[in-house]
C-alpha cells in the first residue's frame, strides 16, 4: 500500500473518501462480534469433553502412601500433578505446587502475601509507602490491576523484539522501593514477543537493591505455540541458579488454555525457600485444593507429550484465524506508514499499533460498527497509553468469517483516523 503520510494530498483525500464509504457499508450491516479479550472458542473447548466422561476407575485418587483424593490433604497436590507441570515449568516437582483452576488467582495471592507478610521474613511491602513495580508495556491489563490494587506505583518499561528493555529495569531496580516486576515471558500478551535467551540471562543475574525483589513470572502460553517451530524460551531457574538468584523468581502456569478455562488446575514453580514460605501460607488458607480435578487431568494428560499433542489441535483451530487477521492486516496496513503490527508465532493475541493519538478514535468507530475490541488503554499501566497508539486484536473466539469482517472494519477505522490527521481534519 502507499505510504499515506507522503502521499499527495489528493490521493490521501482519495483513500480517506473510499475509507469513509466502505465504513457507511459496515455501519448499516448490523454487525456484532466481540474481540475484547483471548477466550477459547467453542470448538477449542470441545477439544476437552473426554475429561466429563470419566468414571472413578479411570482414574488413580491415592498416592502411594495411600492418602485418598477425596478427602483433606495432599496440600502441594497430587504427585501426578505436580510431575506434569514440572516437565512444563522444567524444574523438580519438589519445586512446583499444583492449585486450583486460576493462576492469576495465584499471582493475587501471593502479591497480597508480600504487602501484609513480607518475603521470606522480610518487612511486609506495605510499610514502604514508596513501594513500586516495574511494567513492561504493551502488557496484560490484569497483572496492572493487581499492582495497582495493592498501591504498587508502576514504572514502565517498553517491550522490544527480545523482551524487556533491559537497560532501562536493571537502572530501575537500583532503586531499592521497586519491589518486583510481571513477566510474560513466551508469546507475551500482547505483543507475541519471546524473551530471547540473553534477556533471560539478564534477568536471571539482576541484583536489584531491593532483596525482597520478585519477578512474577507468568507462563500463560509456554505451550501454546501456533506452529510446529515454536519460539524456545530458556529456564529462568537453570540462569537463575548460576547467579544465587532462585529466591527471586515465582512461577505461574494454568490448563486454562489448554482444557477448560475456570475448571482447569493452576501451578506455582518457585525456590526451596519460596515453596516452603508460601506452603506456610497454604496450610492456613486452604485444607486442600481439588485433587480430584488434578486426577481428572492427569488421566488423561500424563505428560508433556500429551499435553503437546492437545495443543497441536489448538494451533490447528487457531492458526486459521491468526492467518485470516493477519493477510488482511497485511494487504490493507503494510507500507501505510499509518500502523505497525505484530505477527506472533503463538499465544493469544496480536498487537496493532495505529498513529499517535488515533487509537481511542479508533476503537469508538469499531465500536460504531458493532465491533468490541479490548479497551483502548487497557495494555498500559492506570489504562492511560500515553501515545494512545496501541490496540490489542484477539483472535481466538470468533469464527474465521467473523475475523475477515472485523479486521476489515478495524483497518477501515484505522485509515479514517489516519487521514483525517494527516488532513487535519480530526474529530
Amino acid at each position: 500500500m502507499t505510504d499515506l503520510t507522503k502521499c499527495p494530498e489528493e490521493e490521501l483525500r482519495g483513500v480517506y473518501e473510499n475509507a469513509k464509504k466502505e465504513y457507511e457499508g459496515f455501519l448499516k450491516a448490523g454487525i456484532s462480534i466481540n474481540m475484547a479479550r483471548g477466550r477459547p472458542s467453542p470448538e477449542q473447548l470441545d477439544l476437552s469433553d473426554n475429561l466429563l466422561n470419566l468414571k472413578k476407575q479411570d482414574m488413580t485418587l491415592h498416592d502411594d502412601s495411600g492418602a485418598d483424593f477425596r478427602n483433606y490433604g495432599v496440600l502441594a497436590g497430587t504427585p501426578e500433578a505436580r510431575e506434569l507441570f514440572a516437565e512444563i515449568f522444567g524444574v523438580p516437582s519438589s519445586n512446583v505446587i499444583a492449585c486450583g483452576a486460576s493462576s492469576l488467582n495465584l499471582m493475587y495471592d501471593y502479591i497480597s502475601q508480600c504487602c501484609t507478610h513480607g518475603c521470606l521474613g522480610g518487612e511486609p511491602w506495605i510499610f514502604n509507602k514508596k513501594r513500586k513495580f516495574i511494567a513492561v508495556v504493551p502488557g496484560y491489563d490484569r497483572h496492572f490491576a493487581i499492582a495497582e490494587r495493592f498501591g504498587l506505583e508502576m514504572i514502565s518499561v517498553p517491550m522490544t523484539s527480545r523482551g524487556p528493555d533491559m537497560d532501562a529495569v536493571e537502572r530501575i531496580i537500583e532503586d531499592p522501593d521497586v519491589k518486583g516486576m510481571f513477566c510474560v515471558p513466551k508469546y507475551s500478551n500482547p505483543d507475541g514477543v519471546t524473551y530471547s535467551d540473553e534477556t533471560v540471562e539478564r534477568l536471571a543475574a539482576m541484583k536489584p537493591a531491593a532483596r525482597d525483589f520478585r519477578v512474577i513470572w507468568d507462563e500463560a502460553y509456554v505451550v501454546h505455540d501456533l506452529y510446529d517451530e515454536g519460539d524456545k524460551l530458556a529456564n529462568i531457574f537453570d540462569a537463575a541458579k548460576k547467579y544465587g538468584n532462585e529466591n527471586n523468581f515465582f512461577a505461574v502456569a494454568s490448563t486454562s488454555k489448554i482444557t477448560f478455562a475456570g475448571a482447569g488446575l493452576s501451578a506455582i514453580a518457585a525456590s526451596d525457600d519460596n515453596i516452603k514460605d508460601i506452603m506456610s501460607r497454604f496450610s492456613l488458607q486452604t485444607i486442600c485444593y481439588d485433587k480430584i480435578n488434578q486426577a481428572r487431568h492427569t488421566s488423561v494428560y500424563k505428560n508433556l507429550g500429551d499435553i503437546r499433542a492437545q495443543m497441536k489441535k489448538h494451533a490447528a483451530i487457531l492458526r486459521p484465524k491468526f492467518e485470516a487477521v493477519l493477510d488482511i492486516l497485511h494487504r490493507e496496513l503494510d507500507g501505510s506508514g499509518i500502523a505497525s503490527f505484530s505477527s506472533p508465532r503463538g499465544g493469544y493475541f496480536i498487537s496493532l499499533d495505529v498513529n499517535v493519538g488515533s487509537a481511542k478514535y479508533v476503537g469508538r468507530l469499531c465500536k460504531e460498527c458493532g465491533l468490541t475490541l479490548t479497551g483502548v488503554g487497557a495494555t498500559y499501566p492506570y489504562g492511560v497509553d500515553p501515545n494512545d497508539a496501541n490496540i490489542r486484536i484477539a483472535p481466538s473466539c470468533p469464527s474465521v468469517e467473523q475475523l475477515k469482517t472485523a479486521t476489515s472494519i478495524l483497518c477501515c477505522a484505522v485509515k479514517i483516523a489516519a487521514c483525517e490527521k494527516l488532513l487535519g481534519c480530526e474529530k
